[in-house]
């Protein structure tokens, strides 16, 4: 049914290795069972919020015509509301609309065996004839219902109508993507913006989820995802690049927030090089290190480009294909690295949002940030403390400059994104920090 979805109830054909009609439902649930056997769940991006029937002038497939106000917004003279940008949106509103969502919902998780959905456009379930509100008929019935109340529920917290922006309103059970967490991120790894709003972000974005009983896993943090650039693409353009999608680069998001570190795309200068890789790595260490959830966008542990285009979704070629033959297998390493300190140490996944007894901020010298330097745009530079057991430090250089950092305790480096040097004779004091890096640091026991 892909994005432009009829069959609510099929899984997409083309994407099934069998032949014959009804195969992909028994090869989708095979599949499922196999992942689970690995130890994985099975997260189904759905689409609730149109339908491939498209505006006055699309086709008529199922409901158009025969249930138009059952199924779709719609406006004065037959034409349809148009909050999704597809051309129709689904009125969730309506009894029969959600009959229909939570049947289908129900029979992926029953018959089809997934563990739960990420709701595309996820605000305009939540559009009622007065306003938006996340306790929307659909909504409240999916909080009720004894099966979906169970599995794992993630809004794409937004669409582009009038008050379609919902990030941080969902209910309690939803997860929600966090494009705060996606903007900050991408700025402080190009010298942009303060300690006050990163620290947010790597400490579980409690001032958009600290409230209706939401934890920090709540918050899905990403820095890159199906849309938009490549994490490869997004150290190495500074525009996008989508003329190959015919639309004279028109398309495509213009907030991309990127920086190709000195040369457009493809180069063989080794400083712009040093320079993205580094970057690379740093945005991964904050990415899977950060509280909250993380989620990577595949081909982004192994460099995969798209050649600078930002919006492929319409390009079934080398330009959105994975080129198994140039994997960047450092790259790989270094993200199983991260996600082993992020299981090693149980203070970098906090089940509730860390206290101010939890965390410490210092600055290079080891010593507490002043509220001067939090909030100053052109400090780079801070050393954050999560207060456990054991206690570890996260050193980011996120300047231009390498930095002497001294620990505000001894502390022993255990993951480094780049070659550190020793600052002293006591390796447990500091380290020469390269730019654009992080470092991680167990804080020793006390004597």
């Amino acid at each position: 049914w892909g994005y432009n979805p009829i069959g609510y109830f099929a899984p997409h054909a083309a994407y099934a290795a069998g032949g014959q009609r009804g195969e992909q439902i028994a090869e989708f649930r095979d599949m499922a069972d196999a992942l689970h056997a690995a130890g994985l769940e099975v997260i189904v991006d759905v689409v609730y919020n149109h339908t491939a029937e498209g505006d006055h002038l699309g086709p008529t497939l199922a409901w158009k015509g025969s249930a138009n106000a059952d199924t779709y917004w719609m406006l004065d003279g037959g034409m349809y509301d148009n909050p999704t940008g597809c051309g129709n949106a689904i009125r969730a509103e309506s009894p029969r609309m959600v009959e229909l969502i939570l049947s289908s919902l129900r029979y992926w998780v029953t018959d089809l065996h997934v563990d739960g959905f990420r709701f595309d456009l996820a605000s305009t379930l939540a559009r009622t004839s007065a306003m938006v509100t996340t306790w929307a008929p659909v909504l409240s019935a999916m909080a009720a219902d004894p099966v979906l109340s169970q599995v794992k529920l993630i809004a794409e917290p937004w669409d582009i109508g009038i008050g379609g922006y919902q990030a941080g309103n969902f209910p309690g059970p939803w997860a929600e993507w966090n494009d705060v967490f996606r903007g900050t991120v991408r700025d402080t790894w190009r010298s942009i913006g303060s300690l006050s709003e990163l620290g947010a972000r790597l400490t579980g974005s409690a001032d958009r989820f600290a409230h209706n009983g939401r934890r920090p896993y709540h918050s899905i943090n990403f820095i890159t995802a199906h849309d938009g650039f490549t994490l490869a693409d997004l150290v190495s353009y500074n525009e996008k690049h989508n003329e190959a999608n015919g639309e004279n680069n028109n398309d495509g998001s213009n907030d991309n927030r990127s920086w190709n570190g000195g040369a457009e795309g493809p180069t063989d200068d080794p400083d712009v090089l040093k320079n993205r890789r580094a970057r690379q790595r740093s945005l991964l260490a904050t990415l899977i290190l950060s509280a909250g959830t993380p989620m990577i966008l595949s081909g982004d542990e192994s460099g995969r480009t798209q050649q600078g285009n930002n919006n492929v979704y319409c390009q079934d070629n080398e330009l959105s294909w994975t080129d198994w033959g140039a994997l960047d297998e450092d790259l790989i390493e270094w993200t199983k690295l991260l996600l082993q300190i992020r299981d090693r140490y149980s203070v970098l996944r906090p089940e509730i949002h860390p206290s101010p007894d939890d965390l410490h901020w210092f600055n290079e010298e080891g010593t507490v940030l002043t509220s001067e330097q939090w909030n100053n745009p052109d400090v780079r530079v801070v050393q954050a403390m999560f207060t456990g057991d054991p206690s570890v430090l996260l050193c980011l250089n996120t300047g231009p400059e390498p930095v002497e950092m001294t620990f505000p305790m001894p502390a022993r480096v255990v993951l480094a994104s780049e070659d550190v040097t020793l600052t002293g004779v006591d390796p447990s004091a500091g380290v020469k920090v390269p730019c654009y890096s992080i470092v991680v640091a167990e804080v020793l026991p006390e004597d």
